[in-house]
């Protein structure tokens, strides 16, 4: 069984604390996020807990790993669940490399099938824009650095495309899997058969059959592969109904963490879940 959570909100979706819950509910599950990134600004503190470990990964992941993994001795976990991972940092009136507006992208690390490696960008390195804390934390002296557009695809063709590939593997062998999408996308990775998807924002959780969804996916982006990884969701819904609609009630921070405590407020909407996905 594939389940797919993804949110209809670019930030504070409410996506891992839905997809927590849902690996405590499941047994057995693994959970995966296989883009995630984090602010250098705004996130430091998890930004302060990865590099002193001389790793870079987010909060999110660990979440989704603390749900799932109990009993598993994996060096690495969240580099082998999330194998892409960007930071970024927030910079006022300036577009980034990649055509972002007020936030530039520092570093990704890559999971590839050598062990992590770094990619810088370089541009935000010679605008002074990338700390020493950070080189030292990730000895990125030797990484390669990205001053086009055209170089990190150059990039992306061989390092990422191969590290979204492998996770893909790892995601269809594994039964149950849950996967929490970025942002707002739509579909984080291609290549699996979901069973089921949970969209999810604030105050709400809309339930959907997977196959209705993944063909929504292709008519939004155009075709079978072109464009689909960022396809956004209020595209992607607009053009399928729901199986079931869902009022979420806010949660402590206290219950937000505790994954099985999430379980058990939201445990309607998993059994919808899980029933749309034996349909």
């Amino acid at each position: 069984m594939k389940l797919l959570v993804a949110g209809d909100a670019r930030v504070d979706a409410g996506k891992t604390t839905f997809a927590a819950g849902l690996l405590a509910s499941l047994s057995d599950a693994v959970g995966f996020k296989p883009r995630a990134g984090n602010d250098y600004w705004f996130d430091h503190d998890d930004v302060a807990t990865a590099l002193a470990e001389g790793r870079l990964y987010g909060k999110d992941t660990a979440t989704l790993t603390a749900a799932a993994s109990e009993g598993v001795d994996e060096e690495f976990q969240e580099e082998r669940l999330n194998p892409v991972h960007r930071l970024w940092r927030p910079t006022p009136d300036r577009t980034g490399l990649l055509g972002e507006s007020g936030r530039t992208f520092l570093a990704d690390r890559v999971t590839t099938a050598e062990g992590q490696q770094f990619v810088v960008n370089g541009e935000a390195e010679d605008a002074g824009l990338v700390s020493d804390p950070l080189f030292e934390a990730l000895r990125l002296d030797d990484a390669p650095r990205v001053r086009t557009v055209d170089g990190f695809n150059e990039l992306m063709a061989e390092r990422y495309l191969p590290a979204f590939e492998r996770v893909t593997e790892r995601i269809a062998e594994t039964d149950p899997a849950v996967v929490e999408s970025y942002s707002d996308i739509a579909l984080p990775v291609a290549g699996i058969d979901f069973d089921a998807v949970a969209v999810v924002g604030p105050t709400r959780a809309r339930i959907y059959d997977g196959d209705r969804y993944l063909k929504a996916c292709e008519v939004a982006s155009g075709s079978a592969r072109e464009g689909q990884l960022e396809e956004r969701v209020d595209r992607v819904v607009e053009m399928i109904e729901p199986v079931s609609a869902h009022d979420l009630h806010p949660l402590t921070s206290d219950e937000r963490d505790d994954p099985k405590r999430v379980a058990a407020a939201y445990e309607p909407v998993y059994e919808a879940l899980l029933d749309a996905a034996f349909r």
